[in-house]
């Protein structure tokens, strides 16, 4: 087939951002230090009200803030759970600020992840809890409830109620089919991965055999392939030259397989981790995604134009240079690497 998209309207994004792993940098433009010491995030509410959040001292005794990482949104939640009145009302307001950010910026779902709050199931089902009700105060897009552990994602979809529409559940996959009737019993979307009984897939051969398998189950289920998210896992192409083929490859073989019906995404940003200029090979990657077949990403929609993308100057310099790396021309990303050191991909 293999071009699905017709239009970047037509695009269907899962806003990445409301995730307690999330970070900023201590030393970065966005975090201040007021006059009297106390670090934080300014930022503005609805009414254009300027507010802080600050970073509390429990965060400063922790590995992330001696590493220059400030997780913000798991304080946002942390305030929302354990903060007096005032640090309530912060918390909530920065997390409606990114709801609002978001689906301005046109995101289709809004996928909310608690896992990194805390080691203990109890507080992370809490939060989860605290997450959703505080999205869906304000939210006009259904929530994607997303963890590694099937009692969150039961405690999201139960706190959830469906006001803005149909939940998301990321995700599905062989290591717990079980999940399944999670989304029979919600009537949910759902991301299916491409990951086996006992960990990631090694090629797109085994990429496409885990999702084969896993669709038995979800077909068996009358589960419509169009409430259906395929992905095929990206991983970062610093580490192997052909990680972006084994994903591109992956996405092609899923659309040939199972139609125009199924979507097919992924956090498709992995692939550029440790790399300089992550937004060009970003931009670069759902290109070749989208042109192979995708037509939805895990993606933060602020800085994203599925326009743009769809529109790449493929004859420019910097985008040779990153569709070449991406498509395995280029071991260990030393050419790329070369050209930004040579000022080439500005």
């Amino acid at each position: 087939m293999p071009r699905h998209l017709k239009s970047a309207e037509d695009f269907v994004t899962i806003g990445e951002n409301i995730h307690t792993t999330r970070i900023v940098l201590l030393n970065g433009r966005r975090v201040r230090t007021l006059d009297d010491g106390t670090e934080g995030v300014p930022f503005k509410d609805e009414n254009g009200n300027d507010l802080f959040l600050s970073i509390p001292d429990e965060f400063k005794e922790q590995q992330p803030y001696r590493q220059n990482q400030v997780k913000h949104f798991m304080i946002a939640v942390w305030k929302g759970l354990n903060g007096d009145a005032e640090e309530q009302a912060i918390g909530t307001a920065y997390i409606h600020r990114e709801v609002r950010r978001q689906t301005n910026a046109g995101a289709t779902f809004l996928d909310l992840n608690v896992d990194e709050v805390s080691p203990y199931l109890d507080i992370q089902k809490a939060s989860m809890e605290w997450l959703v009700k505080t999205v869906e105060a304000v939210s006009t897009i259904p929530a994607s409830i997303d963890s590694s552990n099937t009692e969150i994602i039961e405690t999201g979809l139960a706190t959830y109620t469906g006001a803005a529409g149909r939940p998301m559940i990321n995700s599905v996959a062989l290591e717990r089919v079980e999940a399944i009737k999670l989304v029979t019993d919600n009537n949910a979307h759902v991301i299916v991965t491409a990951a086996g009984e006992s960990g990631m897939p090694d090629d797109a051969d085994e990429r496409v055999e885990n999702i084969d398998q896993i669709m038995v189950h979800i077909q068996d289920a009358g589960i419509p392939l169009s409430d259906v998210y395929v992905d095929c896992l990206a991983f970062p192409i610093s580490v192997a030259s052909t990680y972006g083929n084994d994903y591109l490859d992956a996405v092609a073989a899923v659309r040939e397989k199972y139609g125009p019906e199924v979507h097919i995404t992924g956090g498709v940003s992995n692939v550029s981790f440790g790399l300089p200029k992550r937004r060009l090979i970003n931009d670069c990657f759902l290109h070749l995604a989208i042109e192979n077949g995708l037509d939805s990403g895990i993606i933060d929609p602020i800085p994203a134009s599925i326009q743009k993308v769809l529109d790449l100057d493929t004859g420019s310099e910097p985008v040779k240079l990153a569709l070449d790396m991406l498509r395995g021309h280029d071991d260990y990303c030393m050419n790329y690497i070369q050209a930004f050191r040579d000022g080439r991909l500005d």
